[in-house]
């Protein structure tokens, strides 16, 4: 059994925030406890979940607060003590053990990870650990995979055996290694296993010794048993459809990808060294804050598990996290000295909003209006605008978007989408969020031209314009069948019921599919591609999703 320092907290009244009036500002930036007990308005009741927060100036705790409930069943509330997941918020700590690691000259960034993991196929580049720190390794994300498969996370007990199996089946990358960006755990759950096949520890074990107690987190630890007992642990809970309070915890050991159990103030522990460097050293806190940049040299934004940009005109240091019904966000502002850590038990709380609309009541002079100005616009004719408007193929994954006209600017749906696309010249739209596109002309009567998608985490996106897709009885009878994918280990059978195509699963599940463009149509969460043969016939299917990209189905009948 693991050993914690444990620390007896008394329960306050249920629904009252806690916060230690020995924290209050000393800087005389303090803010009024009313303003940050109105932001959590809708999480403060006795009968329902709510959230931690903690706040720091030049690493100094300032204010600690919680509300709402811990445990429904034993009512009992939360405090800035309360154990909670904050889902990917972990990644930075399994980046830091990584380059910990680097930094001892047991591993380098740049080793192809075949090294380590012989069992992984050879994709014909090199998959390196900086790629599985910066989300550009191509590999398909385990859990999207098993959902596919019919397993979905939290429907059974998935371990590090599971998501290194499933990723090791993938004959196929996502694209060629650096070649674009996408959010993958699987690049996580490797780097904890990395560390213990390095080591020979376990990651709880090296985290707590170079990480954890060395920054007094002692009531840190990464959930490798999610049968252990946990002291003071929060319940996560979502509404069901009847309206009422469930659990939803994390059944699974997979972790490194999140499964990090701490509370709000061992957060800011952790994020104010990324600050000092005071464990691993100034090249430590720079490799943490690297930048993952693709082959053609675009910055993703994506950092040492941390996101890296502004916020309101501030620089800031982020990232978000969701596990089960647990939510985080760890935020700094490093040029004002300001961090928040938040941590929620109710999947329906927005934990990057409230965590930032703590951070506007300490940076509230600091911050500009809620956008920046964006991109110059020009006087277009809505007409023309209106041109573009129309279904376009994203060519990296066969997905679809949609782009709407309002008056000169654009929608984007299925993208990236944010705020409108502004017309910036006659064929060239962008919003205030980095989201561009180029297109190589204007539409000909009623041609639409193919246009180049770049934001904030990739660049050259080639999109081209589809047609709308109504099949024929004759045209859904094409798909009829059932296709296989060696890589998910499921069959897929397509059928034609009430003149729609359906596909069901292993269980007999699934869903009626909307058409999207000629041999593409519209799944739950992704996009389904019939692909032909020499001779037209229907040979294979492939799935993109989010974070898999055509994932090949053979047709076996």
């Amino acid at each position: 059994m693991k050993t914690r320092l444990r620390t007896l907290i008394l329960p306050l009244a249920a629904g009252l925030a806690c916060a230690d009036a020995s924290r209050d500002d000393p800087s005389g930036g303090a803010v009024e406890m009313a303003a940050l007990d109105a932001v959590f308005a809708d999480y403060s009741a006795s009968d329902g979940p709510g959230c931690a927060f903690a706040v720091s100036r030049d690493g100094q705790q300032v204010m600690a607060r919680a509300y709402g409930m811990a445990d429904l069943e034993w009512h009992i509330p939360n405090t800035p003590e309360t154990v909670f997941e904050p889902g990917s918020v972990s990644k930075q700590f399994t980046a830091a053990a990584t380059i910990l690691l680097a930094l001892d000259g047991r591993i380098d960034l740049d080793d192809d990870i075949r090294s380590y993991f012989p069992e992984m196929p050879d994709y014909g580049e090199a998959v390196t650990v900086r790629m599985l720190i910066h989300h550009t390794s191509g590999l398909r994300d385990w859990g999207s995979v098993a959902a596919i498969q019919g397993w979905p996370r939290w429907s059974r007990v998935h371990s590090h055996k599971h998501a290194l199996d499933i990723a090791s089946r993938q004959r196929a990358l996502n694209y060629e290694p650096g070649r674009y960006y996408s959010y993958t755990n699987t690049g996580y759950n490797l780097q904890a296993m990395l560390v213990e096949r390095v080591t020979g520890q376990t990651f709880d074990e090296f985290s707590q010794e170079r990480i954890f107690r060395p920054l007094g987190m002692a009531r840190t630890q990464w959930r490798d048993d999610f049968t252990e007992i946990v002291d003071e642990r929060s319940v996560g809970y979502r509404r069901g459809e009847d309206g009422e309070w469930h659990m939803l915890m994390p059944f699974e050991n997979v972790h490194g990808n999140g499964g990090l159990l701490t509370t709000v103030g061992d957060l800011l522990r952790f994020t104010r060294n990324l600050d000092t460097g005071e464990v691993g050293g100034p090249e430590f806190v720079r490799l943490m804050h690297e930048e993952g940049t693709l082959d053609s040299g675009w910055k993703t934004g994506y950092a040492g598990g941390l996101r890296v940009g502004e916020y309101r005109g501030v620089r800031e240091v982020s990232h978000s996290g969701s596990t089960a019904a647990y939510r985080g966000f760890l935020t700094r502002y490093p040029d004002h000295g300001v961090a928040v850590s938040l941590m929620c038990n109710a999947a329906e709380a927005d934990s990057r909003g409230l965590a930032r609309q703590v951070a506007e009541l300490y940076l509230a002079d600091a911050m500009t209006e809620e956008l920046p100005g964006g991109p110059a616009g020009v006087d277009a004719d809505p007409a023309d605008v209106a041109a573009f408007a129309g279904g376009y193929r994203d060519t990296r994954t066969g997905q679809y978007l949609e782009l709407t006209a309002d008056g000169s600017s654009l929608l984007m749906r299925g993208g990236p989408g944010g705020p409108p696309l502004l017309a910036t010249s006659e064929t060239a739209f962008a919003s205030a969020t980095g989201v561009s596109i180029a297109f190589e002309g204007p539409p000909n009567a009623g041609e639409r031209s193919a246009g180049i998608l770049n934001m904030p985490a990739a660049d050259g996106v080639r999109i081209e314009p589809v047609g709308a897709f109504e099949p024929t009885a004759a045209d859904l009878a094409d798909y009829v069948g059932a296709y296989h994918s060696e890589e998910a280990e499921v069959t897929y059978r397509f059928e034609v019921e009430d003149g729609r195509l359906v596909f069901r699963d292993r269980y007999g599940d699934g869903a009626a599919l909307e058409p999207l463009y000629p041999d593409a149509f519209a799944r739950e969460f992704g996009t389904i591609i019939f692909r032909r043969d020499a001779t037209g016939r229907v040979t294979q299917a492939s799935l993109s999703e989010g974070r898999v990209w055509d994932l090949r189905f053979e047709r076996v009948q």
